[in-house]
């Protein structure tokens, strides 16, 4: 097996060192990033590692302070002296703890790896303190390959950098942002490298053949984990009695424990999404999704919500109760089998707006009705859950505040939620498919597992849908 790649992560103070390699190894918690300059005082290593071993060892340096100093003092050694012969003396010498003891723990470095990450903040103007830095870096006599960090952000000036990085023989370069990666970007990085580890090409393709499966297997699971949510809270039944349901108390706190029931469904999902991706419980922003704070009438079950899905899915008609009263006539002397059938069919029915005649029959034969979700409900949930998927592949590690998700994502993509709907429609007779995640191993149901592989599939469809959208965009 070949040795991990070395890599030493050099730049500037506050250019985004740190938030790199929180970005590239998926470690929100590595180091420390603060908006004082000087924050990583130490050499700091961490890998990366696939299949057990460290593919990658990552050195992560203090910021460079006084680099036109610290240039001007080098040039006044032995000129007759080779560039790395240079800096070996100047780690000798009394400078190299006094002065400039930050810059002489980046070249320590330097010396020793395979190649280097020069950081480069591309807000910041081109600077003469830049220029020197370039000019110590490559005196060390090791690859060196600029990385433009934060290329997304308005005030970039890529195109400066460029120049400037060209007029010193740096032409090889990667684009980057810590904060919010455009997909792609972590395995590109890899390959702008091989141009510069030649020895190390095999190895680096390996890389980024390892972390393009990684990112198909996260999208993978995080389709799938949305995918059973939809099946449990389309599954979701609650009986009550219609006495009770006609006394209001009861009514609201019926309907009351139910809603939470969903809630809590919702929020267990955001949670292991959340935890695919490597992001804390607290990274969501719950303040696009108010139904996960429980105020209802903001978003999940408020009525002109619910009309905006129900023109999406070209039902017809806007329906004016956040939570349908759905047929349930298992227990009216049919037999179990027929039952379900017939329950699932007129749950649905029931739920696109055949209500009034659907729940006099209901009454009539059972005294008692069936609270489910509405088929807005499920397309609204579905569409802000597919939301934060498309968010947190978007999401740097380094970013900070909360994971910024769109309430909904594009017409064009969404129009492909009716499939998904009406795909979730022989979970309404199923109640015994809404299981908590616990208890989920204990009991073992072939066509609910039947049912999710094909709703992951149909919301893939409508996320690629998404994602290229926002590409476009």
């Amino acid at each position: 097996m070949a040795n991990a790649i070395e890599i030493a992560v050099v730049g500037h103070t506050n250019a985004g060192k740190t938030s790199l390699l929180r970005t590239l190894t998926r470690r929100g918690s590595f180091g420390e990033v603060s908006e004082q300059p000087g924050t990583t005082r130490h050499v700091e290593a961490v890998e990366l590692a696939f299949d057990g071993s460290c593919t990658v060892r990552f050195f992560d340096t203090p910021g460079l302070e006084d680099s036109v100093a610290l240039f001007d003092y080098l040039r006044a050694l032995d000129r007759y002296a080779t560039p790395p012969e240079r800096i070996r003396a100047f780690l000798q010498g009394p400078e190299a703890r006094r002065s400039f003891e930050q810059e002489a723990k980046v070249l320590r470095t330097m010396l020793d790896v395979d190649a280097a990450f020069y950081v480069i903040d591309c807000r910041e103007p081109v600077l003469p303190k830049f220029r020197a830095e370039i000019d110590i870096l490559a005196s060390c006599g090791k690859p060196v390959m600029p990385v433009l960090n934060f290329v997304r952000h308005a005030d970039s000036r890529a195109a400066e950098w460029h120049e400037a990085l060209s007029a010193h023989g740096l032409h090889a370069l990667a684009h980057f942002d810590a904060v919010a990666p455009f997909t792609g970007s972590e395995q590109q990085i890899y390959r702008d490298l091989t141009t510069l580890l030649r020895s190390r090409q095999q190895q680096l393709e390996a890389i980024v053949a390892y972390l393009e499966v990684e990112r198909l297997e996260r999208r993978s699971v995080g389709l799938a984990i949305i995918a059973s949510l939809l099946v449990d809270v389309t599954a979701m039944r609650r009986t009550v009695s219609t006495e009770a349901l006609a006394e209001p108390i009861a009514r609201k706190r019926f309907v009351g424990e139910f809603r939470a029931a969903v809630i809590t469904r919702a929020r267990a999902g955001v949670d292991d999404l959340l935890e695919v991706y490597a992001f804390g419980k607290d990274e969501a922003d719950l303040a696009v999704m108010p139904w996960l704070d429980g105020r209802w009438e903001a978003d999940l079950f408020n009525p002109e919500a619910l009309k905006a899905a129900s023109l999406q899915l070209g039902a017809g008609a806007a329906i004016g109760a956040s939570v349908g009263a759905v047929a349930d006539v298992a227990l009216a002397g049919l037999s179990l089998g027929a039952a379900t059938a017939i329950g699932a069919a007129l749950g649905g029915a029931v739920s696109q707006g055949f209500g009034p005649l659907g729940r006099s029959v209901v009454n009539s034969l059972r005294g008692r009705e069936d609270l489910s979700l509405e088929n807005e409900v499920i397309q609204g949930l579905a569409t802000q859950l597919l939301g934060l998927l498309l968010a947190l592949e978007e999401r740097g590690h380094a970013a900070q505040g909360k994971v910024p998700v769109a309430a909904t994502l594009a017409a064009a993509a969404s129009a492909g939620f009716d499939g998904v709907v009406k795909a979730l429609v022989p979970a309404r007779g199923r109640p015994e498919w809404s299981l908590q995640r616990k208890a989920r191993s204990a009991r073992h149901y072939p066509q609910r597992e039947r049912l999710v592989e094909d709703v992951t599939a149909r919301l893939g469809v409508v996320f690629v849908g998404a994602a290229r959208t926002q590409v476009v965009r």
